[in-house]
């Protein structure tokens, strides 16, 4: 099968729709699928090939909304390329954008369109809005999702039921929504992945000594990531226990008001900002934590909790619909408070039997989310995409080309 996938987020690009854009192209190539992808060029406003013209970079304007730039105007000569790839379907991870464009393509050349809703825009309107305009930005909000992965789309893909039920329950969305958790290679966070002696040094590098506890977050530092909450854990458990650290890994806008935080509390010693760090190092990191934490309401899915999971650590996730069907008590912990956090944790950092029956559990969990199982959830969509769609007649924009001689197909 030849499969366009056409996003926003793309490597240098580090989240969590980038990494799981990443894994389905090598799960779906190492089952003998060609994968194409267009995306954005964060460097400059130039068109860019790579991979023998199997990647189109586009040129985008930043917005100052994370990493994300608006993408308008594709010559004819990118949308000839693309037209020479022949997909047999495309893959759309944005509702702008790029995700326009893979819209118009797929209209254009008669391609079935599958699309991904990654993003909860709604949990997202306050941080933008600061409070203003709350009520009509989500009604745009809500006749903008719905355009896009209503009218436009032939299939549509959530990763979890929260997402499900907006869907569902609130959009009253007809049709048929599946849901595919985003797999990752997991295979790429197993603990025998890696030499002790790497490890300690890492540990050591952070300013860890080989007993301490150590919880590990990883991810955006910003204000919808609620990280003032684990701040507030910490301080608890290090009044209890002086061994307790904790582990930020990440960048963002809110760095600098954590760090005042810290020093307020007094938690210096105990606190170590660890910034961005490349996506192939990440497993590392994981690797010398005790447990993983997250208090973020702001999630879809969650990825950085399975690839925790993946590296057999016990995930402490705050109480969100996100968490709940991957948490279960046997992996890790839901918690309620930050009082509640803190009764849930403190025994683990003194029990490691109990902590590495939590990190079985973790790594049992994490293998369901396999890549391979993801790209042969999402294999069945496009399956049916295809089986469902059909031209119908010649293609208005290819006519248009072929009269001004630009078309020569």
């Amino acid at each position: 099968m030849r499969v366009g996938i056409f996003t926003d987020s793309y490597p240098p690009y580090i989240n969590g729709v980038s990494t799981s854009i990443v894994m389905l192209q090598r799960a779906l190539e190492r089952q003998g699928h060609q994968v194409y992808v267009v995306t954005v060029n964060p460097e400059n406003m130039n068109y860019k090939y790579e991979n023998d013209e199997k990647i189109i970079r586009v040129p985008g304007i930043p917005i100052g909304i994370y990493d994300y730039r608006l993408t308008s105007i594709y010559p004819f000569k990118v949308i000839k390329k693309i037209s020479k790839w022949n997909l047999d379907v495309i893959h759309s991870h944005t509702e702008f954008g790029v995700g326009t464009f893979a819209r118009l393509i797929a209209k254009e050349f008669h391609i079935p369109l599958v699309h991904t809703y990654h993003t909860m825009y709604e949990d997202y309107i306050e941080t933008i809005t600061h409070g203003y305009f709350d009520k009509s930005s989500k009604r745009i909000v809500e006749y903008i999702t719905k355009f896009y992965c209503d009218r436009t789309c032939n299939e549509l893909i959530v990763p979890t039921k929260k997402t499900y039920d907006l869907f569902k329950e609130k959009y009253k969305y007809d049709r048929e929504v599946y849901i595919i958790p985003t797999g990752i290679e997991t295979e790429r966070f197993y603990k025998e992945k890696f030499k002790k002696e790497d490890l300690n040094h890492l540990k050591m590098k952070l300013g860890f000594s080989e007993d301490d506890f150590v919880m590990l977050y990883i991810g955006r530092i910003g204000k919808e990531k609620n990280i003032e909450c684990i701040i507030e854990i910490t301080k608890g458990l290090v009044k209890k226990n002086k061994k307790v650290k904790l582990l930020l890994v990440g960048d963002g806008p809110d760095m600098e008001d954590l760090k005042k935080l810290v020093n307020k509390y007094k938690l210096t010693d105990n606190t170590v900002f660890a910034g961005k760090v490349p996506y192939e190092e990440t497993p590392k990191y994981y690797n010398i934590a005790s447990i993983f934490i997250t208090a973020s309401h702001f999630e879809t899915q969650g990825l950085t909790v399975i690839e925790a999971m993946s590296a057999s650590l016990p995930a402490i996730c705050i109480k969100d619909e996100s968490f709940s069907d991957v948490i279960d008590g046997l992996n890790g912990y839901i918690f309620e408070s930050e009082k509640d956090a803190i009764k849930k944790i403190l025994p683990l950092t003194a029990d490691q039997k109990l902590l590495k029956k939590l990190g079985k559990g973790a790594r049992k969990q994490a293998e369901m989310h396999s890549s391979k199982y993801y790209a042969e959830k999402v294999l069945h969509v496009y399956n049916k995409a295809i089986s469902e769609t059909s031209p119908n007649g010649k293609n208005k924009l290819t006519n248009y080309l072929r009269r001004i001689g630009i078309w020569k197909k």
